[in-house]
Formats: structure tokens, C-alpha cells, sequence
């Protein structure tokens, strides 16, 4: 089992799926976090603070971790960029793939949705960048960040939450600055995340859970793995 997720932004991962993140690690599976952007054009902190509060949730979560550094604001899923997705899953060959879920108010999360999607097509076709050997992950899934819908699968967390807000209070310059303005990460958007972690958890019984998305159905091989 690998992991790879990708996302816009340093913290947009954790915000998602921090909690499955420390599951993972806590058993030994190598989880790979990928950020598109440097998130240059945040309203608060700046791009070294950022890469210094990534390196804290790092920590926290027992993750690898690089940045594409693509333009904020400027996931234009232009050639250039797919081919470097396509590189990535290539050469790391995950078993799972996680981004965003595509409905979202941040015009960023849905456009690396789509960017990750066209790569991973492309990844798949033989002929494509034919210098490195195609490849298709297992699963797919898609995680939430300001979407707040109906999960298709839902993680019992309850035992990494705090780990999960722990990785997320990291970013001080996003959630709690002092010298910030004002912006919906700014406004109670911890006390948020983990009230829907909450609900989500209400949905399969447990205290918490992580909701993912999927665009296939959920695979279960032999009836006695139902639960």
C-alpha cells in the first residue's frame, strides 16, 4: 500500500484526510503529500511561513512531502502541468490516489480536481510520455476541504483526531493570525472542520469520521469483507 495526495495548497491535505493520514502512518504506509502551489497569494502569511507550518504537519503526520510550485490562482491544467502529475504517479506508483472532491467554493481546489483527474487518465496510456512506463493507481478517491456533502465512504477517525487537529493548528498563519485579516479560514474554521468530522462520524456510529468521494463504485471482492 503508498499513498500519494495532492492538493492546491499546504493544508488543504490535512484539512481533507489528516486523520487517515496518521492511520496510515501509525501502520507503516509510506504517504506522499503533494502540494501544486505555494499558496503565494494567500490573503494571510507568507510563502516561507507556509512552508514552515507544512513542515510542522509533517512532523505531526510522519508524511513526505514536495511542492509542484505551480502559480497560486493559476492551475490552468496546461500541458506542462498534467505532464508533471503524470511524472509523479509514474515514477511513485501509489496503490491510492486522493484530491479534492470538485465542488468547492476555492476556484482552486476544483480546478486541481480536474487537473489530477486529466492526469491521471493520462498516466494510463502507454504512448503518452512514453520515457516512463504507464501506470494506473488501484483507487481513486476524492476528499472534502469546504464541500460539506453526503460522503460515499466514510473512515472512522476517532482515534487520530487529535492528531488531525493537531496538524491543522500547524498553520497559525491561516486559522488563528495575529496580525491577519479577516477570511473564512479565520473564522471558526477548526471548530468546523471537526463538526463535520463529528457528523460524519454520527453517519456509521463512531465520534469522528473522514468522508471520501469516489467516481467508481466502492470494490468489495468477496461478500464475508461487507461490513
Amino acid at each position: 500500500m503508498k499513498i500519494v495526495a495532492i492538493g492546491a495548497h499546504p493544508d488543504d491535505i490535512e484539512i481533507g484526510i489528516a486523520g487517515m493520514t496518521a492511520q496510515w502512518t501509525e501502520a507503516g504506509v509510506d504517504v506522499l503529500y503533494v502540494d501544486l502551489t505555494r499558496a503565494e497569494l494567500s490573503s494571510n502569511g507568507d510563502v516561507v511561513t507556509r512552508g514552515i507550518e507544512a513542515e510542522t504537519a509533517d512532523r505531526v503526520l510522519g508524511i513526505r512531502r514536495i511542492n509542484l510550485g505551480f502559480p497560486d490562482r493559476g492551475l490552468t491544467g496546461d500541458t506542462t502541468q498534467i505532464e508533471a502529475i503524470v511524472r509523479l504517479i509514474r515514477s511513485e506508483r501509489p496503490t491510492h490516489v486522493l484530491y479534492p472532491y470538485g465542488i468547492d467554493r476555492h476556484p482552486d481546489h476544483g480546478a486541481c480536481a480536474r487537473l489530477v483527474e486529466e492526469a491521471l487518465f493520462n498516466a494510463g496510456i502507454r504512448k503518452y510520455m512514453p520515457d516512463v512506463p504507464a501506470y494506473r493507481p488501484s483507487s481513486v478517491y476524492q476528499y472534502m476541504i469546504n464541500a460539506h456533502t453526503t460522503p460515499d465512504v466514510c473512515i472512522d477517525i476517532t482515534g487520530t483526531i487529535e492528531q488531525k487537529l493537531d496538524a491543522l493548528r500547524a498553520y497559525a498563519s491561516q486559522f488563528t493570525p495575529v496580525d491577519g485579516v479577516a477570511t473564512p479560514l479565520t473564522d471558526a474554521y477548526l471548530e468546523r472542520v471537526l463538526a463535520r468530522e463529528r457528523h460524519f462520524g454520527s453517519l456509521i456510529g463512531t465520534a469522528y469520521a473522514e468522508g471520501l468521494m469516489t467516481s467508481r463504485p466502492y470494490v468489495v471482492h468477496r461478500a464475508g469483507e461487507l461490513t
